[in-house]
């Protein structure tokens, strides 16, 4: 495989703005199929899930590469089609760390719709340079300049419209790309582009002649690369209206990287399946060098709420499966800039990286977590186990669902980030694994934050302290956002490092419920006092296991500890809200804001916009499905709504709290009878 300049494409949208339509025609314009797919009849390239072809939606996010031509060869584009439904945005999170450069799709039937916005925001924070491509020009109510107008109020207004249209609305219809000869254009060029460059500006004030085309166009690629202007394309992904002037600026003005094939490797892991044999398979970006067959590859992972992380293993590549030309091919050796499928890398997950250790390398979070739980079920009692392996597998491929199991109730809770996404579980689960389950309502997940400062202490040997191990810990509230922090507060050479890495796992790990069962962040853990019973043998050198500390007795005391501490700081329960904005008829003002106080939402004033109203505010997560139904009923239809997680706020009232699991002990004597009766099955207190 040569070696050309390599971009990583994104194609993002509102479900149902024409994504997967327009990445057909970009394979189809390329060469790559030979003839376009569907999404209504499920032959799309990229919806190859069976349920994806039943539904209609892109569920999964998927890869295709092909070679734009251009200039020295062209360009090798990865182009990844992500979902459009909010349910499944964490498919998008994960292929937002991969990204060269975006597509954003945007209907010219409904405009800018709520997804659109949330994609936009994330883009322009992430700076990764994007397009805009209006789409549907050949739809019945197709508005070009109602759409544009749109864009720059609800997206960006730093846009440049690169087409006009006519016969909107019809079959006919056509984009009409922009040029030198198209009068006002390099004016209008000229003056978005001269804002940000000085030289730019200055060379237009003493000559406007003196700027021409051609360094406007050179101004604007740059610009464009460094994510501060978008151009925007209009056409239709079904006729293919405007879709050659879209894929010349994406050879023009999107930065391909020319990668080197012969550094030390580096990769990125952002996507996991399993193949028929149950084994796992990593989907690789190679950002730098060339991985080879019987290659031994570290594994980094990031640190997440605040932990810290580092090399956690290795893997031997067994087989590798490169993207290119439209399919995956089994080749003997991968080189930087592509995308591969690759065997062995043992127990490696999403955002993982590979090879050379990366410098700063911290997890990402680009969109907020699930804020919904259910419990699923399998209906035959027998299947409990084979559904636990099952969802274990679904929350590997998609490290957001946080499977959480209740053995004394023998429960098994999903997190979620809607009901469609409950929906596709529930199918997956039975044409893939062959159970059938039931779901519970869906709840609202809370979280639990420090009041003030506890400590507790437990002494090896004292007080009826069963296990060899010393752990004393306190407990102090920390900013919010900041997540879970662990410190010593003692010399890290006063016992065994496994040790003091035993805590800090299961100090982690109960705090995934606090003392309403929910999960406790923003907060300082400090190790306040350490100690343990040095390796005992007897006169031949065997290992005496009653004697000797080991992992599991810091596992099992610091459970009892953490909670005591956490009990003398308190905890508050907060609830998730929603940041809404809604779009109004000027009517429906005055029944709008009494449903609202219904809800607990709490808007702010209200803006007069377009004869009618915007108006933005507060809401209880656990609402905003309830505002969605009842909005069609109080705006005959004409309200538009969008949410996103904002913010978390403390509960009043009465406080819900969550069924708990029995790993964390509230109740210390239940606790340790619990204790008792598995160390009497494993007779010791075992490793």
């Amino acid at each position: 495989m040569q070696s050309l300049p390599s971009l990583n494409l994104g194609i993002l949208a509102h479900i149902d703005a024409g994504k997967t339509s327009l990445t057909e025609r970009l394979l189809y314009a390329a060469g790559v199929i030979d003839e376009i797919g569907s999404v209504d009849q499920g032959s799309t390239t990229t919806d190859s899930l069976a349920l994806e072809k039943q539904r209609g939606i892109t569920i999964k996010s998927a890869v295709v590469s092909f070679t734009l031509p251009g200039a020295l060869g062209g360009t090798d584009v990865n182009l990844i089609d992500t979902p459009g439904h909010p349910d499944f945005i964490a498919e998008v999170e994960r292929v937002l760390g991969v990204l060269d450069g975006a597509v954003l799709v945007v209907s010219a039937v409904e405009g800018v719709q709520p997804q659109t916005r949330i994609l936009m925001r994330t883009l322009r924070r992430l700076r990764i340079p994007t397009l805009i491509f209006v789409n549907k020009l050949d739809r019945r109510g197709a508005d070009l300049d109602r759409t544009l107008d749109a864009v720059a109020h609800r997206l960006t207004s730093d846009i440049v419209p690169m087409a006009g249209a006519r016969d909107q609305g019809t079959r006919q219809a056509a984009a009409l790309p922009y040029t030198a000869a198209d009068p006002g254009f390099d004016a209008r060029l000229a003056d978005l582009l001269s804002r940000r460059d000085d030289r730019l500006l200055a060379a237009y004030v003493r000559d406007e002649t003196a700027v021409d085309h051609a360094r406007l166009r050179a101004a604007l690629a740059e610009q464009t690369a460094a994510a501060e202007v978008h151009p925007v394309y209009a056409g239709s992904a079904v006729t293919g209206a405007g879709t050659d002037a879209l894929i010349a600026g994406i050879a023009e003005l999107l930065p391909a990287r020319r990668p080197d094939p012969a550094a030390p490797v580096a990769g990125t892991v952002f996507k996991m399946e399993r193949g028929a044999a149950g084994e796992r398979i990593a989907y690789v970006q190679v950002t730098a060098g060339t991985v080879r067959t019987r290659d031994r590859l570290p594994v980094h992972r990031a640190g997440d709420e605040g932990g810290e992380g580092g090399e956690v293993g290795a893997g031997k590549v067994t087989a590798i499966s490169v993207f290119d030309a439209g399919t995956d091919t089994r080749h003997d050796s991968v080189p930087a800039g592509r995308i591969a499928r690759i065997w062995g890398l043992g127990e490696v997950r999403i955002g993982d990286t590979v090879g050379a250790a990366p410098a700063g390398h911290e997890r990402q979070r680009h969109f907020s977590p699930p804020s919904l739980e259910t419990v699923v079920s399998a209906r035959c009692p027998a299947e409990r186990g084979a559904l636990h392996a099952a969802l274990a597998q679904l929350a590997e491929q998609d490290p957001l669902i946080d499977l959480r199991r209740d053995e004394q109730r023998e429960e098994i809770a999903v997190s979620l980030y809607g009901e469609v996404q409950k929906e596709v579980i529930q199918a997956t689960l039975a044409d893939e694994f062959g159970l059938a389950v039931d779901f519970r309502q869906t709840t609202t997940l809370h979280i639990e934050r420090p009041v003030g400062t506890g400590e507790a202490v437990e002494y090896n040997g004292k007080d009826g302290n069963p296990f060899l191990a010393t752990v004393g810990l306190r407990v102090e509230l920390a900013p919010v956002g900041s997540g879970v922090r662990f410190r010593l507060g003692v010399e890290l050479g006063a016992m065994p490092y496994a040790f003091f890495a035993a805590v800090e796992e299961t100090v982690r790990r109960t705090l995934e419920q606090g003392l309403y069962g929910w999960r406790v962040t923003d907060c300082v853990v400090t190790m306040t006092h350490s100690g343990y019973s040095p390796r005992q043998s007897h006169a031949h050198a065997t290992f005496d296991k009653s004697m000797s500390s080991t992992g599991a007795d810091f596992r099992g005391v610091t459970p009892l500890v953490l909670l005591a501490a956490l009990r003398q700081a308190g905890t508050t329960v907060h609830e998730p809200m929603h940041r809404f904005r809604l779009d109004l008829p000027a009517d429906a003002l005055g029944t709008m804001l009494p449903a609202l106080a219904r809800l607990g939402a709490a808007p702010h004033t209200p803006t007069a916009r377009d004869g009618g109203y915007e108006l933005e505010g507060d809401i209880p997560a656990a609402r905003v499905h309830d505002l969605e139904q009842q909005l069609p009923t109080l705006t005959r239809g004409e309200g538009a709504l969008e949410s996103a997680f904002h913010h978390y706020r403390p509960v009043t009232g009465r406080v819900p709290e969550r069924p708990r699991t029995d790993h964390n002990p509230l109740n210390r004597k239940e606790y340790l009878l619990q204790v008792q009766r598995r160390l009497s099955g494993f007779g010791g207190n075992g490793g």
